[in-house]
């Protein structure tokens, strides 16, 4: 029987206080559903369940033919998830948790109960736990049921500072995901040499990835981890 992920994206389409639209970011979407669709069972998830925002740049950025021909032929995806809240309990139903990116994450999953106790409830089943871009910043302050913070000890990466500050929005976003991870990882951050150049950190069953470039390899590292 394959494997089975739950994917979880933003509800939130609304970039801070500025009056631009946001959401969860294409190729972090697309590329690791093309990696993991046929080898794994995807269920797609967000807070409010129904349409998940796609963040309208994304769109505009991502020309590759991946992200193409999933935004032609896959519109069910995040037009149709299922509500968040209800997993909750059921981490012992999938194999993995896999976060997509975009600023979205940042307004409504980062300090979501709901979310935290999904993060929790997968880890402490054993389950592969991940996320792309914006999105590891969801475990920032997600913590065990010792009380101990998720990220602690271990290696783990996301968008970082000087990318946010060249995507022009390190005003708009209520924290930099890049300084929160550090804190709460001990100063266990890592990124990659290059800006927007692939990075992915596997730490044991945590999976992170630094940007949209990263976004397939991650899909590799969760296929990899689940034997498929």
């Amino acid at each position: 029987m394959a494997p089975k992920v739950l994917f979880v994206l933003t509800s939130h389409n609304k970039l801070g206080n500025l009056d631009k639209p946001t959401g969860w970011y294409l190729p972090e979407l697309a590329h690791p559903y093309h990696v993991l669709h046929g080898k794994t069972d995807i269920t797609v998830a967000s807070p409010k369940g129904g349409e998940a925002p796609l963040d309208p740049a994304s769109v505009d950025a991502a020309k590759d033919a991946v992200s193409v021909a999933f935004l032609a032929n896959h519109e069910a995806v995040w037009k149709t998830t299922r509500k968040l809240a209800d997993f909750k309990g059921k981490a012992a139903d999938f194999d993995a948790l896999f976060y997509v990116g975009g600023h979205g994450p940042m307004f409504d999953l980062v300090d979501s109960a709901t979310s935290q106790q999904l993060i929790r409830e997968f880890w402490e089943a054993g389950k592969v736990v991940s996320a792309v871009c914006h999105a590891p910043a969801v475990f920032y302050d997600a913590r065990l049921s010792d009380g101990s913070l998720l990220v602690e000890g271990k290696e783990v990466t996301a968008f970082t500072n000087a990318e946010e500050e060249q995507a022009g929005l390190t005003d708009v976003v209520p924290f930099l995901p890049e300084d929160a991870l550090n804190k709460a990882s001990g100063g266990k951050f890592v990124k990659g040499e290059e800006l927007w150049a692939e990075k992915v950190v596997v730490s044991g069953r945590l999976i992170t990835g630094q940007n949209p470039a990263s976004a397939t390899a991650v899909g590799e590292a969760i296929a990899k981890a689940l034997g498929v």
